[in-house]
């Protein structure tokens, strides 16, 4: 009940625990903790048939190998975990996401993929890649692209990802749909590319104005 309950907090949909009991992120958490049970008595080969018959009804590919904490709610689905990641408590992934892995060239042997500390948020479309830390508390925008480790209480938007500043009233929020505020906030590196590009019409505008008068004082 209390797993149900935590979901409900963080998504105001369902109108009771039963339709949350109908959510792919739901099925998919429950094969997989049936699939890394087996993973951990080395039963390698029933494992995959388990999460492969998850995938094939939730679209949710959890590997076996991964450790999952409580309460992880994983809303919509279309989300990839990778063997070796790590995901504490009350941690929320929105659709399209990807918990990936690389081969690490330092770190944890054999540890590939990323380890989100309690209460992460990962908002839809964004990759994490790598034997990285997200600190607790952390939240990760929209299609944000995560190579590098994130501090705890950060909030990270655009490719590479980087930590913007959030609100302090946004902040101190018990949870935050998406990671982020939903607002007209912009990405500080589209914000230059804007303001340059704004500089660029103004110029364009004054040599086209200097260009005209003096055609004009020859003609003249």
């Amino acid at each position: 009940m209390a797993f149900l309950d935590s979901i409900k907090s963080r998504d105001p949909a369902p109108r009771s625990r039963w339709e949350i009991l109908t959510y792919p992120g739901v099925w998919a958490l429950a094969f997989h903790r049936v699939a890394h049970a087996l993973f951990g008595l080395r039963l390698f080969l029933m494992a995959r048939i388990v999460n492969h018959v998850s995938r094939l009804l939730t679209a949710i590919d959890i590997h076996p190998g991964a450790r999952i904490g409580a309460n992880f709610f994983i809303d919509h689905g279309f989300v990839v975990i990778g063997e070796t990641a790590l995901i504490g408590d009350n941690v929320t992934i929105y659709q399209c996401v990807t918990l990936g892995g690389t081969d690490p060239a330092n770190g944890i042997a054999g540890k590939r993929h990323p380890t989100l500390e309690d209460g992460v948020i990962i908002g839809s479309g964004a990759q994490v890649l790598g034997p990285i830390t997200v600190g607790s508390r952390a939240r990760v925008g929209a299609n944000a692209v995560v190579t590098r480790d994130v501090p705890a209480g950060a909030t990270m938007v655009g490719i590479p990802a980087r930590a913007v500043p959030v609100d302090a009233g946004d902040y101190a929020k018990p949870f935050m749909p998406y990671g982020t505020p939903c607002a007209q906030k912009f990405d500080p590196e589209t914000q230059k590319i804007e303001l340059l590009r704004c500089e660029i019409e103004t110029l364009r505008a004054r040599l086209d104005a200097l260009t005209t008068e003096d055609a004009d004082r020859k003609a003249g």
